[in-house]
């Protein structure tokens, strides 16, 4: 097998992506002075040509993979040639993050490897001494580092070798970090107390903890009891069937789907299944794990070599999956570098005690006893459905039962639960109800139904009420045979 690195002319090259020297991604002295003014049209200018040559350089190699490989090496070497030369460019213009090339030289080596000749990269070293130039300059070691390591197969790697930080994986970065920020901080404080129940399976398989906690994070922000509206439920949001394939069966009336521990085992059999299906390729494997292993199978095998990011597979897929990968890479980076994006995860003390109930309290009972804490401000009620995620919230539980919660609760207890005072203001608090009022059913209109015939029948309706409901006009309000109308009700 060939060796992918060569030295050309002092600039690093492997196959046909040539990095610039260490020596010219150094700032200049203009780029250091922050007296000078930015030209934020000219840097504009200067991303959106890197952009123009990270695409010039995959068309190259769709170029190669449809039978031209010489037109397709030709404009491979020509597009890593021009953001070479853009970078030191880059490096004398005020305002230009060195950054977004580092980035897009990481893009264009990944889509290297695994578009063109995923094999060539496997158990492959660097020459002697590193690349060329490296160690000259801090981001051009961090460049060459990152390249010398990467590798096609997950396993055996860190997570941040292989996460591409491209344009949608930045965008979903951008989503973490503003409107999204609580949601990735709750699902951070969730996982905490969930971590020694769920990350087990994922150490012992040899799988990122972050790809876990990226999983979590958009699945369900660490609710382990989440049940979305296509019936997928639990902390990692597994559908009945796909469920019961991965051993998540009813046990005893309980729905394993909910225990987090049994959740995760099932998720690291899932993923492994998909990443030995679709050559270890992570992005496919998320893919999978959202929109389904068949679709992901028939796309793999249709377009033979490419990866979640190629045009004719990322566009081939729903926009929620399109989503859906980059929020989960992003979750996953923000867990391993947090702090270089001003992202701090609260501490949390994950110690967990088993409370045997001296009187009886539901756990919505007990979670309005403890209140809050300045870190717990959101109060404890998630917290606790979720370490006892067999025990529905508004069941009483008898004396003498046991709860497992936070070791911090136990000494506030006696003080806050037992209060008998308390203890009844809650109590009226918990066996409170909304009233009852009419539902609303689908119907399917039957040979001889009128709207008058089907206010009557509902006990609790008039015509004008099921009209309006339906946007049917009057005076006649004309319905026909089989039409589905809604019918509020209250039988």
């Amino acid at each position: 097998m060939r060796r992918i690195w060569t030295t050309l002319g002092g600039i690093a090259c492997g196959l046909a992506l040539c990095l610039p020297p260490a020596s010219a991604l150094r700032l200049s002295d203009r780029q250091l002075d922050r007296s000078l003014p930015v030209d934020e049209s000219a840097v504009s200018r200067m991303y959106e040509q890197v952009g123009q040559a990270t695409a010039e350089f995959q068309a190259g190699i769709e170029m190669q993979r449809s039978g031209q490989p010489r037109q397709g090496q030709t404009q491979m070497e020509a597009a890593s040639a021009r953001v070479a030369l853009l970078a030191g460019q880059c490096a004398q213009m005020l305002g230009c993050e060195m950054q977004r090339f580092i980035d897009a030289f990481q893009a264009l080596l990944r889509l290297q490897a695994l578009l063109l000749d995923p094999a060539a990269l496997l158990d492959q070293d660097p020459p002697p001494g590193g690349l060329a130039g490296a160690g000259e300059a801090d981001g051009g070691e961090r460049l060459n580092t990152e390249l010398a390591h990467t590798r096609v197969m997950l396993r055996g790697r860190d997570l941040s070798e292989i996460i591409p930080l491209n344009e949608p994986v930045h965008a979903a970065l951008t989503d973490w970090l503003t409107w999204m920020r609580p949601t990735l901080i709750e699902a951070w404080v969730n996982y905490q107390y969930l971590r020694a129940d769920m990350v087990p399976a994922f150490q012992e398989a040899g799988l990122p903890e972050a790809v876990l906690f990226g999983i979590l994070a958009k699945e369900s922000a660490g609710r382990v009891h989440a049940v979305s509206r296509a019936g997928a439920s639990g902390p990692l949001q597994f559908m009945p069937a796909t469920g019961r394939r991965y051993g998540l069966n009813a046990n005893s009336g309980f729905d394993l789907r909910f225990d987090p521990a049994s959740a995760s085992r099932a998720s690291v059999a899932y993923l492994t299944d998909r990443l030995e299906e679709l050559n270890h390729d992570l992005e496919l494997s998320l893919a999978a794990y959202n929109s389904g292993e068949g679709r992901l199978k028939r796309l793999a095998d249709k377009h033979r070599g490419k990866g979640f990011w190629s045009d004719s597979i990322y566009h081939a897929l729903p926009s929620e999956t399109q989503d859906y990968v980059p929020k989960v890479l992003a979750a996953a980076w923000l867990f391993l570098h947090g702090p270089d994006y001003g992202l701090s995860f609260p501490a949390v003390d994950t110690q967990l005690v088993d409370l045997q109930l001296v009187a009886p309290a539901s756990l919505g009972e007990l979670a309005m006893c403890f209140g809050q804490s300045p870190a717990q401000p959101a109060g404890w009620f998630r917290t606790l459905r979720n370490l006892n995620p067999r025990v529905q919230a508004q069941d009483r539980l008898p004396g003498g039962s046991i709860v497992r919660i936070p070791r911090q609760l136990a000494a506030q207890y006696p003080a806050r639960c037992l209060d008998n005072d308390l203890r009844t203001r809650l109590a009226g608090l918990h066996d409170a109800r909304y009233p009852a009022g009419p539902r609303v059913v689908n119907y399917k209109v039957r040979q001889g139904d009128t709207l008058a015939r089907l206010a009557r029948t509902s006990g609790c309706s008039r015509i004008e009420e099921i009209a309006r409901l339906n946007g049917i006009a009057g005076p006649r309000y004309s319905i026909r045979v089989g039409q589905t109308i809604k019918l509020p009700t209250c039988s």
